[in-house]
């Protein structure tokens, strides 16, 4: 499908921009005008996935978090979050309901979960020492034309 539009950006793994990358999809993705419900979907799809990047790709380093957002000519947003972080040695694993690496800071383990909820699809590429890339996409709902 068409790319009409596409944003990258290049961020510290520092907390705070975990809100700033949910900012930023929720502003770039405003121009398709997506319903209220998809808007937060989608944030929370992003913040999710940011926070991953932070806490367990990174642990207690410092490095960099990139965001990659598409946007198609049928309203498709297609997102990819990846890091150069440690990886993650069984993806599969991972993914189940209620896993996590880092259970003594009370993280749930259902990261990878709620973005398979709130997006239409979602598939995890890592790699042990180099790094997790996370690519989801929504098909976003028609516009709907106002009368009156």
């Amino acid at each position: 499908m068409e790319i009409i539009n596409e944003l990258r950006i290049t961020f510290p793994s520092l907390s705070a921009n975990e809100s700033f990358a949910r900012a930023a999809a929720a502003a770039f993705i405003a121009q398709l005008n997506p319903t209220y419900e998809e808007v937060a979907d989608i944030k929370c799809a992003v913040s999710e996935a940011v926070t991953n990047a932070i806490v367990h790709g990174y642990r207690d380093t410092m490095g960099d978090i990139f965001m990659n957002i598409k946007l198609t000519a049928d309203r498709t947003v297609r997102i990819e979050i990846r890091d150069r972080g440690c990886g993650i040695p069984d993806v599969t694993e991972a993914m189940k309901p209620l896993f996590t690496t880092d259970p003594e800071n009370e993280r749930s383990g259902m990261g990878f979960t709620v973005m398979e909820n709130f997006m239409d699809k979602m598939k995890v590429i890592s790699t042990v020492g180099k790094g997790t890339k996370v690519t989801m996409t929504k098909r976003l709902s028609p516009v709907s034309r106002m009368k009156g």
